[in-house]
C-alpha cells in the first residue's frame, strides 16, 4: 500500500483510508459485529492504516467496534474520531444539535479514549462548526488536549475557509475532512486552494457518492427504511435516473482502464493532489479489495482531461443534503 502525508504535518497514512460509519449506523441494517471486526483486521492486513470514526456513529458503537478490532494492532494504525455533536439522551436520534464548548470537547476526548481502548487519539476533528462557540476556543481546547498527550493532531470537518484560517492560527490544523467526489466538486472553488496555501491535508468522505458512483444504484434501487439516503434529495428516484450520465462516463473510462467505476472515481480523487486521502466506507471484503485496487490505477493527464471535459457537460441533479443539514456545512 502506498503512503501519503497529510499536508505539512508528519502524519503519514495509507493512500486510502477506511470510513467506518456504515459499520454501525446510517445505511439500514447494522452489520454483524464480529464480521466487522474481521473486516477491520483484514483492512490492516492489506495495508490500510487510516481509520475514520466518530462518537455520534451509533452513537458510541462505532468507536467501541474500532477499539475492540484495532487494539491488538494499535501501533500500526492511525485512528481519527470526532467531537462536536450533542448526543440525544433519549436514543431516538443520534444527535440533537451541536456542542463544541471546551469543557464538552474534553469530556468527549476522555470518553472516546476509553471506547477506542487507547491512550491517545491520533486525529481529533470538530465534526461540525458550532456557531455559538468561537473557533479560537475550540482550537485552544484541542491544543490543551495535545499538550496533555491525549490527542496528536487537530482536524476540522465541513468547515468554511475563514474558520479554517482562524483555527489554524491558534492550533495548526493537520487535515480538513469534507465531502468531495466527481458528483460533489464544490471544494475545488475555495477550499482546496486554501488548504494548499496553508499546508493542510484533505480527507474526502463519501468519495463514491454514498455508493452511487459504484454504478450499482439506479432509479429502481430501494433502500431499507432506516437508510439515511432515503432523506437525501440526490437519492430521489428521479435524481438517480438523471445522474446515470455520470455513471456512463465512469463506465466508459473504466472499460478503457480494465477497472471498475468505483476504482476510477477513487483514482480520480487520488490524482487531484498528493495530500488527498479518500476514506471510502464499506462493510464487504470484496468491495474493500476493489477500493484498494484504485491506488494502483494511473490516470494520465489525457485521462484526467477527458474526465473533466465530459463531467463538465453533466449537471448533477438534486441537493446533497436536506436544507437543515446543508446549513451546518461551510460555516
Amino acid at each position: 500500500m502506498k503512503k501519503r502525508t497529510l499536508g505539512n504535518s508528519n502524519l503519514e497514512v495509507s493512500a486510502l483510508g477506511l470510513g467506518c460509519m456504515g459499520m454501525s449506523a446510517s445505511y439500514g441494517r447494522t452489520p454483524d459485529k464480529q464480521e466487522m471486526i474481521a473486516l477491520l483486521r483484514a483492512a490492516v492486513e492489506r495495508g490500510i492504516t487510516f481509520f475514520d470514526t466518530a462518537e455520534v456513529y451509533g452513537p458510541f458503537k462505532n468507536e467501541e467496534l474500532l477499539g475492540e478490532a484495532l487494539s491488538p494492532v494499535r501501533n500500526q494504525v492511525v485512528i481519527a474520531t470526532k467531537f462536536g455533536f450533542k448526543i440525544d439522551p433519549t436514543g431516538e436520534r443520534a444527535w440533537v444539535g451541536v456542542d463544541s464548548r471546551p469543557e464538552h470537547i474534553k469530556e468527549v476526548a476522555d470518553a472516546s479514549l476509553k471506547r477506542l481502548k487507547t491512550d491517545t487519539i491520533d486525529l481529533f476533528y470538530q465534526h461540525r462548526v458550532d456557531p455559538d462557540v468561537p473557533i479560537e476556543d475550540v482550537a485552544g481546547a484541542v491544543k490543551e488536549l495535545i499538550r496533555a498527550g491525549k490527542v496528536k493532531h487537530f482536524g476540522l470537518s465541513e468547515a468554511g475557509v475563514q474558520t479554517i484560517r482562524r483555527a489554524h492560527a491558534v492550533q495548526p490544523v493537520t487535515t480538513v475532512q469534507s465531502e468531495y467526489s466527481l458528483w460533489w466538486r464544490r471544494p475545488e472553488a475555495e477550499l482546496l486552494p486554501a488548504l494548499e496555501e496553508l499546508g493542510i491535508g484533505f480527507v474526502p468522505y463519501s468519495p463514491l457518492g454514498r455508493g452511487f458512483l459504484t454504478g450499482k444504484i439506479d432509479e429502481n434501487t430501494t433502500f431499507e427504511s432506516s437508510d439515511f439516503r432515503n432523506a437525501l434529495p440526490r437519492f430521489a428516484p428521479e435524481a438517480r435516473k438523471a445522474n446515470q450520465t455520470l455513471i456512463d462516463l465512469l463506465k466508459s473510462i473504466a472499460e478503457r482502464k480494465h477497472a471498475t467505476p468505483a476504482q476510477i472515481a477513487l483514482a480520480w480523487l487520488l490524482a487531484q493532489e498528493p495530500w488527498i486521502v479518500p476514506i471510502p466506507g464499506t462493510t464487504k471484503l470484496h468491495r474493500l479489495e476493489e477500493n484498494i485496487g484504485a491506488v494502483d490505477i494511473e490516470l494520465t493527464p489525457d485521462d484526467l482531461r477527458d474526465i473533466d471535459n465530459a463531467a463538465s457537460q453533466i449537471t448533477v441533479q438534486g441537493e446533497r443534503y436536506p436544507e437543515q443539514l446543508e446549513q451546518m456545512t461551510g460555516r
